[in-house]
């Protein structure tokens, strides 16, 4: 929904209807996760993807017929053995998908939702696709106000109490209720979909290798910051655009720095001056992951230097060092390859293994639920995430 932002606003204040599919749904090998997005627009123009590629030209359609009945629809894909290749999953898998239209009059708290998205101000939208509310309506809750409505009062309250959860932790998820707001009903099922700001990146010792980290941390989506007490490494020019540079010691910026179980921090630095005091604040804080760069000696040595600083095991074995999956990297960007690797592997559960080594579903997703009352989650955004143990690659000062 972030990437086609621009388009959605500008035929939103042209006043020109879109029709907008969002999966709100998905179950075994699904391409792309609950949230993705594709809209129609003024002149068939077509922005976003809901499926690769498998089932876009039937949503084409459906959104075109949505825009000229204003009537949404609820449509469910899945894997067929006679029409896989036409309107069907081929990876096996099934999503479900809302096709809606957007226009100023129907929506009118779409532009609010389309600035906080852009301007990262948090926000979730909820919108009914199943039961006797209004399948379509939606509701915008932002953590001090919200905009529009599902259709009673009694549901917009249950369910602004909940975005409203849901939205500090920014998750994405399905909820029940009655066609009032009871709690223990499920009549209604509403998708809520949270928008939280990007997840930090944050990258300590301004080297090249620091450069192509922060790179790829801005083309995964992370909020990249670059810290290092050297102002003459400590320059803007050196990396790329959109990457705040930041000079002052590593350790005294993170003391002075939220984060979060989403927060990425990587210590490139390889220098005891620097890592050890800065390890020493990091271990103690909410992070998602905490790699050093660094020889195995150099690891060695820095876990002596940490456990003398009073760090427990259990603070030491959240330290991912050497940094990076065993890719035999040697060039700056393949260590941010072997870097972003671990990361994405940590975030998501993956082995780190080739997936011709690996069976089973290759994007496992949710288990199907029956409908009741339990609150199924549908699909993370930007979720903490936890330690898995994947092997690290030799670093001898620089590589990975």
């Amino acid at each position: 929904m972030r990437e086609i932002l621009p388009a959605l606003e500008r035929w939103y204040a042209a006043g020109s209807p879109f029709g907008l599919a969002t999966v709100v749904t998905v179950s075994r090998s699904a391409p792309r996760d609950p949230g993705a997005a594709m809209a129609v627009g003024p002149g068939d123009e077509v922005v976003g993807s809901v499926s690769g590629g498998c089932v876009e030209g039937a949503v084409f359609e459906l959104a075109q017929e949505v825009v000229a009945s204003g009537e949404a629809r609820l449509e469910t894909f899945g894997y067929s053995d006679e029409d896989a290749f036409a309107v069907g999953l081929t990876c096996g898998g099934e999503i479900t998908l809302l096709i809606r239209r957007v226009t100023p009059a129907e929506d009118p708290s779409f532009a609010a939702v389309a600035d906080s998205v852009a301007a990262g101000r948090p926000v979730t939208v909820a919108t009914v696709i199943e039961g006797p509310a209004p399948l379509g309506a939606t509701l915008a809750v932002w953590p001090d106000e919200v905009a529009g409505s599902l259709g009673s009062t009694g549901l917009d309250v249950a369910v602004t109490a909940d975005a409203r959860g849901e939205l500090a932790q920014g998750a994405t998820i399905r909820r029940h209720y009655g066609p009032h707001g009871e709690r223990r009903e499920d009549a209604v099922t509403v998708f809520l979909h949270s928008f939280a700001p990007p997840p930090r990146m944050l990258v300590f010792g301004a080297i090249d290798y620091a450069a192509a980290v922060a790179r790829i941390g801005d083309f995964l989506g992370y909020r990249v910051t670059v810290c290092d007490a050297r102002p003459v490494f400590a320059t803007a020019k050196r990396f790329p655009a959109g990457v705040e540079v930041v000079v002052d010691w590593p350790h005294r910026y993170l003391r002075g720095t939220t984060t979060d179980a989403r927060t990425v921090i990587c210590v490139l630095t390889h220098d005891p001056k620097f890592d050890v005091p800065l390890l020493e604040e990091a271990l103690r804080r909410p992070a998602a992951y905490i790699g050093a760069m660094g020889s195995r000696r150099t690891h060695d040595d820095r876990r002596k230097r940490l456990i003398d600083a009073g760090l427990s095991e259990g603070e030491l074995s959240r330290l991912r060092s050497p940094v990076g999956l065993d890719l035999g990297a040697r060039t700056p960007q393949e260590v941010a390859v072997s870097v972003a690797a671990e990361i994405v592997a940590l975030r998501w559960g993956g082995s780190g293994a080739p997936l011709t080594a690996t069976g089973g579903a290759i994007h496992p997703g949710p288990v199907d639920t029956p409908a009741g009352p339990v609150d199924t989650p549908v699909g993370p955004v930007d979720t903490p995430v936890g330690p898995v143990d994947t092997p690290g690659g030799e670093q001898h000062g620089t590589a990975s």
